[in-house]
């Protein structure tokens, strides 16, 4: 073996993942996993099957970007030909296809505080519920009277419908499908709580947002992003824009809960927003 095998390997030894997301039958592998160019000549079939067989799974993906308005994955499947999975995340069931749909594992805190804080017999509108994210932990783990959820990504709502009905909480559920800018024209007034989870910002939901809630007032969950060092620039920008956009209402107080690092200097934040009548 000479001095350039030696170099190579160790390249290669060098660029293996450190980490990977394992459950059910699946490795979920990094999106930058394998991709270097010294890995051309050796990966093929076996490549893969001995990953699987060397972490003792069945299937094998890597992940990829989120993409467009609708959040859709583009897993790529590196070994199988079935995408639909199961998550099973603090005793809920977390079904949906993982080239189609996303799923956060940085997000479980909030998935689980979701599930904590609510209070009995309140009504939740979820704006962007994807296939349960938050809804899931709410309906399961708190005594809320009903969720309205909202999605328009037929891929998420196929996989909602089927969460719902494994984790035996369907009857406090109404999915309302398609743009929330359109179905929550039936959703007016109604809500004690509404849940903005979308990234980068959800600010052009914001009026839908105070729309929803009861006219005494409520809270809001606002997912956003912030830099690292002055979470307080995310927080005032959202106080003034939504005491602008209705006077009938304003901002009392506001819970910073800070869910991860979102890229470099950068958090991923969620503001509980308490509004009251002005």
């Amino acid at each position: 073996m000479n001095h350039n095998d030696l170099e190579n390997i160790s390249l290669l030894l060098d660029d293996i993942p450190k980490k990977w997301e394992k459950f059910a039958d699946i490795v979920l592998l990094p999106n930058s996993a394998f991709k270097n160019i010294h890995w051309k000549l050796i990966i093929c079939n076996d490549f893969w099957l001995n990953i699987c067989n060397s972490l003792g799974v069945k299937r094998l993906a890597r992940l990829g970007e989120i993409v467009g308005e609708k959040r859709e994955s583009t897993v790529e499947i590196l070994v199988g030909e079935d995408d639909w999975v199961i998550r099973k995340e603090s005793g809920i069931k977390y079904g949906y296809n993982l080239t189609q749909c996303m799923f956060s594992s940085g997000n479980i805190n909030e998935r689980r505080r979701m599930g904590e804080v609510i209070p009995k017999d309140d009504i939740i509108v979820d704006l962007f519920c994807g296939i349960g994210y938050y809804t899931l932990p709410i309906l399961v783990k708190s005594q809320a009277k009903h969720v309205y959820s909202c999605e328009w990504n037929i891929n998420a709502i196929r996989a909602l419908k089927y969460n719902l009905k494994i984790n035996n909480v369907e009857g406090r559920c109404t999915i309302y499908e398609g743009d929330n800018r359109t179905t929550t024209r039936d959703l007016i007034n109604i809500a004690d709580r509404v849940l903005l989870g979308l990234l980068p910002t959800a600010e052009k939901s914001y009026d839908i947002a105070l729309s929803c809630l009861k006219k005494s007032g409520g809270v809001l969950h606002l997912h956003g992003l912030a830099p690292a060092n002055d979470y307080q620039k995310l927080v005032l920008d959202t106080t003034n824009i939504l005491e602008n956009l209705d006077s009938s209402y304003k901002v009392k107080n506001i819970n910073i809960n800070r869910i991860k690092s979102y890229a470099p200097h950068w958090d991923h934040l969620v503001l509980d927003i308490e509004i009251d009548e002005a």
